[in-house]
């Protein structure tokens, strides 16, 4: 169904014949760390995720996982990259 809310006219999951059916009936407002994001949605009333309802809670334990703005890396580290193995590096040794 599509909101009436907070985001008019945008489809959302929560909205119910009877109103908004997120805790507290209606969106929350996005949260610092969300700045600079491409799903934030400006109203007259504020600024809010166009994803999801409460961003603070995607921001509790890490970075969003819907956040444009945040940059992911191929899950290893810089100092992981360049790890040599030890067993490799003795036979290269060897050899010269």
């Amino acid at each position: 169904m599509h909101c009436v809310s907070i985001k008019p006219g945008l489809d959302c999951t929560f909205m119910t014949k009877k109103g908004c059916s997120f805790n507290g009936g209606k969106c929350r407002p996005v949260v610092e760390s969300c700045e600079g994001c491409d799903r934030i949605l400006t109203n007259g009333e504020g600024r809010y995720c166009n994803s999801f309802p409460d961003p603070a809670i995607k921001w509790r334990r890490g970075t969003c996982n819907l956040a444009t703005h945040v940059k992911s890396g191929n899950g290893k580290g810089q100092a992981e990259a360049n790890k040599i193995n030890p067993l490799k590096a003795s036979k290269r040794s060897a050899r010269r």
